[in-house]
């Protein structure tokens, strides 16, 4: 009886007791997710407060950089117009270094001040400067030709130069290619990659030019002479320079004609009038005097044998 009137007092007190535990029950869930949120929220304002201040301190730094650049290329830009650099290589340096610096600073500030991790941002560069270096190598090689006529000044605009069978005034410089002007007016572009890697002849580098002249003469002829006609025609030429030295001589003995040297000496700017000039006086100064000038003859015998 005992037995059974206790579980009757059990079975009377359970709704209670049941409410009671699931009062309290939902109050520790409550508290608990209440203190999981309050604390989730506050990290995830707390991270976002940073990320704007960290933002805000790399447009900062963005714009201070930039205008320390623009502040740094301009005094390389007086220092090089005082030293009186090419305007092309002066420009290309220009350029060349501030990229780099833009490129710098762009890392310096992604990955120093926002704090994103550097190796992804060196691994994606690497990649990227190995797949464009395959894929542009002739044009890579025209970059480099490029820059090394730029600094090693071969020649200038202006100059007439001669290089693997081409010839003609340079116009134009530029990183890749050089165009040249031919004496008929008609523009060549040659690869620099090409053009670093031949000879050049730079044929108006220097202000004076020393002009050669051959004329054959008979051996029949008075040699004294000739000599005599053909260095009275150089000196009295105005356009020959006095003070340089002049000199006719005896060049050669061919098979069938004596070879006769002049050499004098020219301003570059007048090389081909006064060669064009002397050769028109030799003619004329050797028709008045009766001088021969040979020829190639075939003679043509004809036999006849009826």
């Amino acid at each position: 009886m005992q037995w059974v009137l206790n579980m009757n007092q059990i079975f009377y007190h359970l709704p209670l007791l049941l409410e009671a535990m699931t009062e309290k029950g939902f109050n520790n869930i409550n508290a608990i997710l209440g203190e999981y949120f309050d604390n989730g929220l506050k990290g995830i304002i707390n991270n976002g407060l940073n990320f704007v201040v960290k933002i805000i301190v790399a447009v900062i730094v963005l714009i201070i950089g930039k205008k320390l650049i623009r502040f740094f290329t301009g005094l390389l830009d007086k220092y090089f117009k005082k030293s009186k650099l090419e305007v092309s290589v002066s420009g290309f340096l220009l350029a060349m270094i501030r990229a780099v610096l833009y490129v710098v600073l762009a890392v310096f500030t992604i990955t120093g001040i926002i704090g994103i991790a550097s190796a992804p941002i060196i691994a994606i560069i690497g990649s990227a400067g190995l797949s464009v270096g395959l894929a542009l190598q002739g044009s890579l090689s025209n970059f480099a030709g490029g820059v090394l006529i730029l600094l090693l000044k071969p020649f200038r605009v202006g100059d007439y130069i001669i290089s693997g069978g081409n010839e003609g005034t340079v116009t134009t410089i530029d990183i890749f290619y050089t165009r040249l002007l031919t004496l008929d007016n008609r523009l060549l572009v040659m690869p620099n990659g090409t053009l670093s890697n031949t000879n050049i002849i730079n044929v108006t580098s220097e202000p004076v030019r020393r002009l050669d002249i051959t004329v054959l003469i008979d051996y029949s002829e008075n040699i004294k002479k000739v000599k005599d006609i053909l260095t009275d025609i150089t000196t009295k030429h105005e356009l020959v320079l006095k003070d340089r030295d002049s000199s006719v001589f005896v060049n050669s003995f061919d098979p069938s004609a004596i070879n006769i040297g002049i050499r004098v000496w020219v301003l570059k700017e007048n090389y081909w009038a006064l060669k064009c000039e002397l050769l028109e006086l030799i003619k004329n100064q050797f028709d008045e005097n009766e001088i021969t000038i040979p020829f190639d003859q075939l003679d043509i015998n004809i036999r006849n044998n009826s």
